[in-house]
């Protein structure tokens, strides 16, 4: 046990310290936990992780922030060292590599070229990536995994690097219009197919118009859903204080009670 912590008493408060203790962990006397893990278990806690970075800096709690954004390099760590331990490559490999990347992505800063402004440094990025050979598409590598809308607006941001785009965003409004009468369409039909592909498009279209207007649709429907849920649950408080229950009440009532909340939090 006292072998174990040292590394709490003496740590030099650096990478090398978090890794210690993580070779403990899956060392032979370790945490039965730890040493169960693969890098594909610790997915999951990966993207947990990096959620709960997101709601702290919402919050912009700076000692949330900074315990959150420890837990998530843990993990990053956690999960370097598995490969370590493969042999498939060290934490110093990564790093070389990382920096030498950024140093070639970025000659107008470690080199001889310029860039004027933020759109010219993504242009010059998009073609040194060609460059390497990891620029085959200008849509890039975007993750499967990425949250749809925000997929869609990234998609979007790409394609208009390239002219690939509305004039404006009152186009874009029209083109949201159009796949409204083509959803309206099919709504009857039999196909649930040819539904869901209308649906899709429309979705897009609306996270293209918020792309145009400088607004994160992926951010601007998590504030919508957040303020939905905190407004429903101050309307199940003020039921149940009436000595009620929502499934008892008709929607006109619970719309009056509704309204009434939009109007007192837009007072």
């Amino acid at each position: 046990m006292g072998e174990t912590l040292k590394f709490y008493f003496n740590t030099k408060g650096d990478l090398s310290s978090l890794i210690d203790i993580i070779e403990v962990l899956r060392g032979e006397r370790g945490c039965p936990w730890d040493k169960k893990q693969t890098p594909q278990t610790l997915k999951k806690y990966l993207l947990e992780e990096c959620y709960e970075v997101l709601e702290a800096l919402d919050r912009e709690d700076q000692e949330e922030i900074k315990e959150e954004l420890g837990d998530l390099l843990f993990i990053l760590l956690f999960i370097i060292f598995l490969y370590e331990e493969k042999g498939a490559f060290k934490l110093k490999d990564l790093l070389f590599l990382t920096f030498n990347k950024m140093i070639s992505r970025h000659p107008h800063v470690f080199g001889e070229a310029s860039a004027s402004d933020a759109e010219e440094v993504v242009r010059q990025w998009q073609r040194i990536k060609e460059k390497e050979g990891k620029g085959e598409s200008v849509l890039g590598n975007i993750p499967r995994g990425m949250p749809s809308l925000q997929k869609a607006y990234r998609v979007g941001e790409r394609a208009a690097r390239v002219g690939f785009d509305w004039q404006k965003a009152e186009d874009v409004l029209d083109k949201i219009y159009e796949e409204l009468r083509e959803i309206k369409e099919v709504l009857h039909s039999s196909s649930t197919e040819k539904l869901s592909e209308e649906i899709g498009d429309l979705l897009f279209s609306v996270a293209n118009f918020a792309r145009k207007l400088k607004i994160n649709p992926e951010e601007a429907l998590k504030e919508a859903v957040n303020k939905f849920e905190s407004r429903f649950k101050k309307m199940e408080s003020m039921v149940k204080r009436q000595g009620k229950s929502l499934e008892e009440m008709t929607l006109e009532e619970m719309d009056e009670i509704w309204n009434n909340l939009k109007n007192e939090e837009n007072a």
